[in-house]
């Protein structure tokens, strides 16, 4: 079973992944170049919300220290 850590650690990856692979794409439509559609994949994955992707994987509960 995968941490909290390692599941937050793949939904980024997979984010990063899913945005780089659309921007490329897209900015082939756009006319760019090679060179630009990394340069505008980068852009896009640098821009990502890390957030809130680790939003959705809120911390697990933490024992409490006894008073």
């Amino acid at each position: 079973m995968l941490t909290n850590q390692q599941q937050i650690a793949e939904a980024v990856r997979t984010a990063c992944i899913e945005t780089a692979l659309a921007t490329y794409e897209e900015g082939g439509v756009l006319g760019l170049c090679a060179e630009g559609r990394w340069e505008y994949a980068i852009s896009a994955m640098q821009q990502l919300d890390i957030a809130a992707i680790a939003a959705d994987y809120p911390a697990p509960d933490r024992p409490t220290s006894p008073d």
